[in-house]
């Protein structure tokens, strides 16, 4: 390969490489021309030579489609060196051309055989120049040798700039790519979040929702056909429990704010929660409020208004019970609800989620994404108590909410 094909890479390197090209074409023909005009004896070998020189030259332009690179670059500046020795032993002005003809080597050879093909061309350029003037002087030898040490430094500055634009490069591809994999990993992650937001969405609201429908229908059917009136009481409470679900899904399409609170408090949400189960359900519900009531954000309030949600389900579902309290409190920078319930209870040490379902594991994942906690205290024969604590953030409530 020649010179225009080492360092290729950047418009940079082109530019230097052509550089070069018109530095040899030019010496080159400083050289003829000088003899010409001179008329010196040996003008036409003079002139052969130069040619010999630029066709050798221009011969590099094959290397790339050699099939040994490096054996055919040392062939191929073997050619040269014999033709540019021949031009120098004719004529002073082929001295010249041996700084033009330090880079080839550096750039086409190993760094120790490129190292020693400039010593020897160096040497060359200041034997055959003295031989010309006839004497060893130190302008004769300074030329050659500055030309190289110039020649050697450029370089390999060059090669070490561009190792440390690779490195950069490398390291930029890396950086491209690690940020990729982790917006790759973050839209995964939020994926997987959004899915199990819905599943307790859907499990706190549809589902609490069909769950309740059925026990309704199924009392309808066992009142059914001895107390008609009864039986049409379960199944109007059972579509308006269907209505009631409708308008979930609907906000979920719409991702709305809960229809339980809009136009409304928690406190009374969560008082029309405790009625409408209590008449929909053998239950009775009561409801207590404490504590001074202060402005909630919207995730916050449907976060409790869920955990009691779930919580009535599972007590109308499991426990059996005859009389439970709902009790939202106010406290010092914390607003807590508090489900309590009179049923068959179930064996959960203090403080865990106890039971194995996805309903308290639900509520205790939704009370966490908030900084809350969730307790859950039960003993069999002794009813259940559901506790969820909730920080009151401040100077991020949305305008308009009301405690």
């Amino acid at each position: 390969m020649n010179t225009a094909a080492v360092t290729t890479a950047t418009p940079g390197a082109r530019a230097l490489a052509w550089c070069l090209h018109l530095l040899v074409a030019g010496l080159l023909t400083l050289a003829a021309g000088r003899a010409v005009a001179d008329a010196a004896p040996h003008a036409a070998a003079v002139v052969a030579a130069a040619a010999a020189v630029g066709l050798a030259y221009a011969s590099g332009g094959l290397l790339p489609r050699a099939k040994s690179p490096q054996r055919a670059a040392a062939a191929w500046l073997a050619l040269l060196a014999a033709a540019w020795l021949v031009l120098l032993a004719l004529s002073a002005d082929g001295v010249w051309l041996a700084f033009p003809l330090y880079f080839l080597p550096l750039h086409l050879l190993p760094r120790r055989a490129g190292l020693v093909a400039v010593t020897a061309t160096m040497l060359a350029a200041i034997v055959g120049f003295a031989a010309h003037r006839g004497a060893v002087t130190l302008p004769v030898a300074v030329g050659p040798t500055l030309g190289a040490v110039v020649a050697v430094a450029v370089v390999w500055g060059y090669q070490a700039l561009y190792r440390e634009s690779e490195q950069r490069r490398r390291l930029i591809e890396q950086l491209t790519a690690a940020r990729a994999e982790l917006a790759a990993a973050e839209h995964t992650a939020g994926v997987l979040a959004e899915r199990e937001r819905l599943a307790r969405e859907i499990h706190d609201t549809i589902a609490q929702g069909l769950s309740s429908i059925q026990l309704l229908l199924r009392a309808a059917e066992r009142a059914l056909p001895d107390a008609a009136g009864t039986a049409a009481g379960y199944v109007t409470q059972a579509r308006q429990a269907a209505v009631d679900n409708l308008a979930e899904a609907r906000r979920f399409v719409a991702a709305l704010a809960p229809p339980a609170l809009e136009g409304t408090t928690l406190a009374d949400a969560l008082a029309r929660l405790c009625a409408t189960t209590s008449a929909r359900h053998r239950l009775a519900v009561g409801f207590h409020r404490a504590g001074e009531p202060v402005p909630l954000p919207t995730a916050q309030e449907v976060a409790l208004l869920r955990v009691a949600q779930s919580a009535l389900a599972n007590t109308v579902r499991h426990a059996h019970a005859t009389v439970a309290q709902v009790r939202l409190e106010y406290l010092d920078g914390q607003v807590a609800v508090d489900v309590v319930d009179d049923g068959v209870g179930f064996d959960a040490p203090a403080g865990e989620p106890g039971g194995g379902g996805f309903g308290l594991a639900a509520m205790r994942a939704r009370v966490h994404a908030l900084g809350g906690a969730l307790k859950v205290r039960s003993t069999p024969g002794r009813g259940t108590a559901v506790s969820a604590r909730l920080p009151v953030p401040v100077g991020d409530v949305p305008a308009g909410r009301r405690p």
